[in-house]
């Protein structure tokens, strides 16, 4: 977010040219654009305005999480907001796409063609020192086309920056937002509203979004924060934002499992989340996540680790608790420690290997080294963990049908009871299927006679009950 907001230095020009074509729109009583102001629906005269005149909003949620890809930029757009350089890499940040952001957005293609076929169809909205509040990346489009003018809404005279915030934020919740924000930019757009005080089931509303659905992703977006912090490297190399835009389902099944885990195994949890964290690191299938339970690393993983995999994890015992003397916890278990700096050393490889271009080739061949080294050894491990899945699964399939018979076969008592009360019972029909029930429990009773040298007492009945005299 910009330092300081300020005036744009062509704000007092840009002020003036506005107001002159707003007495002309409201002379000629043009155009309106309904936005919410100040808790109040407010109508705004629109007007025709110099696209490459009007400053793109450095606060803008739409582009929060891309704008820390590039660090020097972006300190350069904390500093000077409406520089040319900083205006340019906004420019540049908008028609990115937001989970890979070396390509072009296809949805910016999408709505620079229409533009470029139909024209601006809905105006934007700008404050009166000309900052766009909503319009950002069509004004980008319109730019990018040559077309000279935006049709843009304008909002009163004493628009302050968090109404700005306010008024984007508005626009792009309503139904008919034609952008949606990114995965990470929403988050980011929810955690400041949290910040500025709102309420939890506020801001859930405005979001169109369940309260648990906004704890679940403040839930994600911490973890994604301190999977950030645990990728920094020596050399200054850090995973960003972004790098976990397209990996939402996968963050949030993986909130919801370990909120189940966490309720009756804390240290179990830990460890699930964390080899969990290491295969989306990975960009490992949302299918093979799920292979992943509580002993995932000790049964499948650890033994498996190569030299350049195995964390340096020291024991750990109990932990003081600042400011009460005496009063110490257990520290976290050594197999979460283990896990968990396994996920570390990942975190820090990708890092690096993102960063190649700014590192030095050896350190970038290492990191390479080891998240290959890695695939292999979780390729392993989830493919025996999937045969033991497939294995349980089998072992309960014969159990679980004999259950569901029983259902059915309950059932079929308590319609039997009502339809000899009514009187509409079918003697034959009823017979007929019993004779084929029989037959089907002959069926299982020959396989259950060859298999259980030692039957039990559930055995022993079918058997008993399936005898042919």
């Amino acid at each position: 977010m910009a330092a300081n907001f300020g005036v744009p230095p062509e704000g007092e020009r840009i002020r003036a040219l506005v107001g002159e074509r707003l007495r002309q729109a409201m002379t000629e009583d043009g155009a309106k654009v309904t936005v919410s102001w100040r808790g109040e629906q407010k109508h705004l005269h629109v007007i025709s305005m110099p696209a490459d005149t009007l400053y793109f909003n450095p606060d803008t949620h739409r582009i929060r999480a891309q704008r820390t890809l590039d660090p020097d930029r972006n300190r350069v757009l904390d500093a000077e907001p409406w520089s040319e350089a900083a205006q340019t890499y906004l420019h540049d940040l908008l028609r990115q796409d937001p989970a890979n952001p070396s390509q072009m957005d296809p949805e910016f293609i999408s709505l620079r063609d229409e533009l470029d076929d139909y024209g601006q169809k809905e105006p934007g909205i700008i404050s009166p020192d000309g900052i766009l509040v909503d319009g950002n990346t069509r004004c980008a489009a319109l730019r990018d086309l040559g077309v000279k003018d935006i049709r843009v809404g304008v909002l009163p005279s004493d628009t302050s920056r968090r109404d700005i915030n306010a008024v984007e934020l508005y626009l792009q919740l309503r139904k008919d937002r034609r952008r949606e924000y990114s995965y990470i930019n929403q988050l980011i757009a929810i955690e400041e509203e949290l910040g500025g005080g709102r309420r939890e089931d506020d801001v859930a509303r405005d979001f169109n979004i369940k309260v648990k659905t906004l704890q679940q992703d403040r839930w994600v977006y911490q973890m994604i924060c301190d999977a950030i912090d645990r990728s920094t490297t020596s050399s200054g190399a850090a995973l960003h934002l972004v790098d976990f835009e397209d990996q939402q389902e996968k963050l949030r099944e993986l909130q919801r499992v370990y909120v189940k885990v966490a309720a009756t195994d804390p240290d179990a949890a830990e460890q699930l989340k964390e080899s969990r964290l290491a295969m989306v690191v990975l960009r490992l299938p949302k299918t093979t996540l799920r292979l992943v339970e509580e002993d995932f690393h000790s049964r499948y993983v650890d033994e498996r680790l190569p030299p350049e995999l195995r964390p340096e994890v020291s024991e750990v015992g109990e932990i003081a608790i600042p400011g009460l003397p005496g009063v110490a916890v257990s520290g976290p278990a050594a197999a979460v420690g283990a896990t968990r700096g396994l996920t570390d050393k990942l975190l820090q490889a990708e890092a690096v290997r993102k960063a190649a271009g700014k590192l030095d080739p050896r350190e970038v061949a290492e990191a390479d080294r080891v998240m290959k080294a890695a695939h292999k050894v979780f390729k392993t491990a989830t493919d025996l963990a999937g045969q033991d899945a497939r294995f349980r699964k089998r072992q309960v399939a014969v159990p679980e049908r004999l259950m569901d018979a029983a259902d059915h076969v309950n059932q079929c008592a308590a319609e039997f009871a009502e339809a000899k009360a009514k009187r509409a019972l079918d003697e034959e029909t009823f017979d007929d299927a019993l004779l084929v029930l029989r037959a089907s429990l002959i069926r299982l009773a020959k396989q259950a006679g060859r298999t259980f040298s030692t039957p039990g007492d559930g055995v022993d009945w079918l058997l008993a009950a399936t005898r042919e005299d």
